[in-house]
């Protein structure tokens, strides 16, 4: 594992690094209710949709240490209600909604005969969640491998590490693997706009790798495809639909249309947790709006808009199937048709679940 992570489960607390302060501060906090890990979610002290995945996972764990009632019904009734506020933090991210479910669905069949009893169903639950995450980064970056030529030169987008996921990465996770491996490799990193998650917080995670990167504004990829022997490009998921529309950070989009346009293949990244067959296409998925401030003082404290100006600051765009070679999971690479494909996934990760436990 990376010296550093995302989130962990420590000393009865759950322990987050502090991701708005990178990379001028590495800072731990420690949340000991699930309200709190809500609002770390929905200021974005944790992001990347595996790593909300774990920590709201954690924050089920957290719930159920604060019962106080010792009716089994009371408990389950009240997890309930804590996993709907979690899953109210961040409407797009599939993983978060999909780790709250499968915790709630773990304590109603475990037929805990104690509250107690089902404190340890949930912290097991959730400890299972963490380390899967963990084994599918790993198995997702290894099948990558396949068509990762050598040498490589990348573009990313956003942030998809060990900062994004419990530990590894996905779309980083293919970059760090290649690296790895001993392939040569160099990233065009875009800043992503307008939280820089990709200059703030990936250059600083391939830095610590010591991956040969450059930062690049977002507007730059198309130029930087031309120039620069670009082959290949790689993003994340926050949720791919069932036909392989992909909900990521936005500007994907764009960059997505870009690799099309020069002939560069672009893969999506991500485990089958992200998967949401039940969402037939990319237009049925909520789009979450942040607010205006994000834009109009980007440090948090300088304005750089006029006063009053209006302000659509969507977090996240919908790159259509149409664009996207393939997508990375820790199953297999899924490819056209998504639907087909993607099914298959998510059956043998199903299978592969059951069959370990």
């Amino acid at each position: 594992m990376a010296d550093y992570y995302s989130v962990k489960w420590i000393d009865g607390a759950v322990s987050m690094i502090e991701q708005r302060l990178l990379p001028h501060e590495v800072q731990y906090n420690s949340y000991h209710t699930y309200h709190e890990v809500a609002e770390a979610i929905r200021v974005m002290v944790v992001r990347g949709a595996p790593a909300i995945g774990a920590a709201a996972a954690y924050g089920m764990v957290l719930a159920t240490n604060a019962l106080t009632t010792s009716d089994v019904g009371e408990a389950l009734q009240a997890l309930k209600q804590a996993g709907e506020h979690l899953k109210a933090a961040r409407p797009t991210a599939v993983n978060l909604f999909w780790a709250v479910d499968r915790v709630n669905a773990a304590a109603v069949n475990s037929g805990a005969a104690s509250v107690e009893a089902l404190r340890a169903v949930v912290k097991a639950e959730a400890d299972l969640i963490w380390q899967e995450d963990a084994e599918m980064c790993f198995r997702i970056a290894e099948n990558a491998m396949a068509v990762t030529p050598d040498p490589v030169v990348f573009v990313h987008h956003c942030n998809t590490g060990a900062l994004a996921t419990v530990d590894y990465g996905t779309a980083l996770g293919v970059i760090r693997r290649a690296h790895e491996v001993g392939k040569q490799v160099f990233a065009y990193v875009d800043e992503t706009r307008p939280r820089l998650q990709g200059s703030r917080l990936t250059a600083w995670e391939l830095r610590e790798l010591g991956v040969p990167h450059a930062v690049i504004v977002d507007g730059a990829s198309g130029f930087v495809m031309k120039n620069k022997g670009v082959n290949m490009v790689v993003f994340g998921c926050d949720r791919i639909a069932a036909n392989g529309d992909v909900a990521n950070k936005i500007g994907t989009y764009n960059l997505a249309l870009a690799a099309k346009a020069h002939g560069i293949p672009a893969y999506s990244v991500g485990p089958t947790t992200t998967v949401d067959l039940n969402t037939a296409n990319g237009d049925l998925i909520e789009i979450e709006e942040r607010p205006a401030d994000e834009i109009t003082h980007p440090d948090g404290k300088r304005q750089v808009t006029p006063d009053g100006v209006a302000v659509y600051n969507p977090a996240f765009d919908v790159t259509p199937h149409e664009l996207i070679t393939g997508i990375i999971t820790e199953e297999g690479i899924a490819y056209p048709p998504y639907t087909e494909s993607l099914a298959e996934m998510v059956r043998r990760a199903e299978e592969r679940r059951q069959k370990r436990g």
